[in-house]
């Protein structure tokens, strides 16, 4: 089967594997390291991480913010229940979702907002529906976005998760503890596992720890729905590196560092901001870079991430940059040592 088959990058996980909470200690989760070089993949744990960089070495770190995103309600005009997702909002304080109940909607229609402490909220006025399916809606409040979704917004926990259902916890647990820039709709999952001491322990190493975004979007969710690869059409999301973090990873690269992504979504920051001949430049923008087979890496030299979902764009990155055999194999040993799978799960630090 090629690489370029959809179907070759599919595998069987069972159920018992996806983790529906993340460990107690952030740090104690399991960390498989795959080292490119020598083929090998050894067995250790989150808080063991420093023991594989060198002080002249740079994490680079996604320091999005995920929004409480995931919106629940009834349908004023048939009392009928209604999902949404909150994409982004105007300057005009319209908001884009999107939606999911029974039955058709109508532009005029309102929806009642629940609180996840389920009182009732703020409404919304259904505007128009566009082309891609999403809605315009308007809030009818006097409330700024990010203050309306405080009150009324649930964190957007994906769907192998509890269905999808939030508890307390994860107000806290599904943040980075460096999350920072409000935007995101889904977490940079491999930044879960590292605490402040876990992060000034590495800083104290003599490490740099250089911050970009990546607002991780609603395309996160959807599969892959062609048949190969190449025919996927990969969704945007924003993204930012300034000037100043530039200049600390080229300091770091010359004095021999490496750069080590935290995340999937750091490499596609940098390797979006990275031109042909491999120079990392300040970028802010749209990115719909799609890692695949026959990708050239220009600006990582490892990176660290979770496990995940087969089928994926994630999956298909994670195998471009570790090898497809070795990163198959990875997976196949964590599955019979029972690594914990997903966004809540471990994680995997792959060395080139």
């Amino acid at each position: 089967m090629s690489e370029k088959d959809l179907a070759h990058y599919a595998y069987s996980l069972p159920h018992e594997l996806i983790a529906q909470m993340p460990v107690e200690h952030r740090i104690d989760a399991r960390l498989m390291v795959v080292d490119c070089m020598s083929g090998t993949i050894l067995h250790h744990h989150v808080r063991d991480l420093p023991q594989f960089l060198r002080p002249e070495d740079c994490l680079v770190l996604n320091n999005t913010k995920v929004l409480p995103a995931r919106l629940m309600g009834r349908r004023t005009k048939t009392g009928g229940n209604w999902e949404g997702l909150f994409l982004t909002a105007d300057e005009h304080g319209i908001w884009k979702i999107l939606s999911k109940t029974r039955g058709k909607l109508m532009p005029g229609e309102q929806i009642a907002l629940q609180t996840p402490e389920g009182r009732v909220g703020i409404s919304l006025e259904l505007l128009a529906q566009q082309d891609d399916k999403t809605w315009l809606v308007k809030p009818l409040s006097d409330e700024n976005t990010p203050a309306i979704l405080d009150r009324v917004g649930w964190v957007p926990i994906p769907p192998y998760i509890r269905n999808g259902r939030m508890i307390p916890a994860d107000r806290e647990q599904y943040q980075t503890v460096y999350a920072s820039k409000p935007g995101a709709v889904a977490a940079p999952t491999a930044g879960l596992h590292f605490s402040p001491e876990l992060l000034t322990h590495i800083q104290n190493l003599g490490l740099g720890l250089v911050p970009v975004t990546l607002h991780v979007g609603a395309g996160t969710f959807q599969p892959i729905s062609s048949e190969t690869i190449d025919a996927h059409v990969m969704h945007h999301e924003w993204c930012e590196i300034t000037d100043k973090a530039v200049a600390r990873i080229q300091r770091r690269r010359k004095q021999g560092g490496r750069v080590i992504a935290i995340g999937t979504t750091s490499v596609r920051v940098l390797e979006s901001a990275s031109d042909d001949q491999g120079v990392l430049q300040p970028f802010s923008g749209e990115t719909n870079l799609f890692i695949k087979p026959g990708y050239t890496f220009r600006t990582i030299d490892a990176m660290m991430t979770n496990f995940h979902l087969p089928l994926s764009t994630l999956l298909i990155l994670v195998r471009t940059f570790g090898g497809d055999e070795l990163i198959r194999r990875a997976y196949d040993e964590a599955i019979a040592e029972k690594y914990r799978f997903y966004s809540y799960g471990d994680a995997m630090l792959i060395l080139s």
